[in-house]
């Protein structure tokens, strides 16, 4: 099996939940929380499952928190369809 992409490292598993509890977007808490079961080892199917998501959604989640960190974790607004 192929391995999943890492974490970023300036970051641990205490530190997002820190940030889980800090943040008032409830998505965004699930997100922080279930990736810092990453940080402590734990498969990204219990992740998943720990988020109620897809294995899909959480890789999806972490190369958006490596890219941007926490508030990569945001849902951000949709622009819509571009007008032609």
């Amino acid at each position: 099996m192929a391995r999943g992409i890492p974490l970023r490292t300036d970051y641990d598993a205490d530190g997002l939940r820190s940030l889980a509890r800090a943040t008032t977007n409830a998505k965004q808490a699930r997100r922080l929380l279930a990736l810092s079961l990453l940080y402590e080892g734990s498969s990204r199917m219990e992740a998943a499952d720990h988020a109620s998501a897809s294995v899909q959604a959480v890789r999806d989640w972490v190369v958006r928190f490596n890219a941007e960190g926490p508030e990569g974790l945001i849902d951000r607004k949709s622009l819509g369809t571009p007008r032609v």
